[in-house]
């Protein structure tokens, strides 16, 4: 996997590089106005100037002083990007702040990363330990890949989502532990962002099913003993639009009128 990276790592110059990064700035980031801001107000320019410049002593094994020049641009950037960590081009982070990458992560073209991105490894083992980015792959806030895996190209993974499993490629990936949210044929590909308002919830859809599953079941005895059977989404105690908490206290006064209200008992 280190070979094919490195086929992708750009062997063009860093003012080069530097000019598509800002580019970058511009296609991504609707909050951007001129060059001259994007260049002195935008912390990820910072990074990537800096961190190309790491790399390429990394490269000729000047491995302190490229720890040096990572630890001076995390000390003003606040984004800790090891020296090892490989980069594509055309990479953006957007809000750069709280972002880790690891000594062998590996990120390909095109990559976005929001703010709170972790690429981190799950061992103290040596060697290829860390994620593997794909070309055109975006990075919700707040999320994590871990481990030595292989997040392919186009996928997106949403905010606070932990990848701990290799994902295939135009995959959109969600929750804790990550999963695969829908098939290609029902998503919506957006080129740089994620709809996180139009990701599903695998698991509201999970409990809405068991609800289902048990109304199938519970019906025969209902027709039986002639009680109702509560449907998915209503119970008992509760109606639409109502407080859980409030029905939890109005519960425990009806149980206990004299007394003051005290939290519901819960037998373990």
């Amino acid at each position: 996997m280190r070979a094919s990276i490195d086929a992708m790592i750009p062997r063009s110059g860093l003012f080069a590089l530097s000019r598509e990064d800002l580019h970058c700035v511009f296609k991504r980031d609707p909050a951007a106005r001129t060059r001259l801001a994007g260049l002195t107000t935008y912390p990820d320019l910072h990074v990537l100037i800096a961190h190309r410049l790491a790399d390429a002593l990394w490269r000729r094994n000047w491995r302190y002083l490229a720890r040096f020049l990572g630890f001076l641009t995390r000390a003003i950037t606040q984004v800790g990007m090891d020296s090892g960590t490989r980069i594509g081009r055309r990479f953006f982070i957007d809000h750069s702040w709280a972002v880790v990458t690891n000594e062998t992560a590996e990120i390909g073209d095109g990559v976005t990363l929001y703010h709170g991105v972790t690429l981190d490894g799950v061992s103290w083992n040596p060697g290829m330990c860390h994620p593997t980015l794909g070309n055109g792959g975006v990075v919700g806030a707040g999320a994590r890949a871990l481990g030595p895996i292989s997040v392919s190209r186009h996928t997106r993974i949403g905010a606070n989502s932990v990848v701990i499993q290799h994902v295939p490629a135009q995959m959109t990936v969600i929750d804790i532990p990550g999963r695969v949210s829908l098939p290609l044929a029902n998503r919506r590909i957006a080129e740089h962002g994620i709809d996180h308002h139009l990701l599903p919830d695998p698991v509201g859809k999970a409990v809405a099913c068991l609800l289902e599953h048990i109304t199938r079941l519970v019906s025969p005895l209902a027709a039986v003993t002639g009680k109702r059977v509560p449907v998915s989404g209503d119970c008992d105690v509760c109606v639409d639009g109502c407080d859980p908490v409030q029905v939890s206290v109005s519960d425990n006064l009806k149980r206990n009128p004299t007394d003051q209200w005290m939290p519901p008992r819960i037998n373990l």
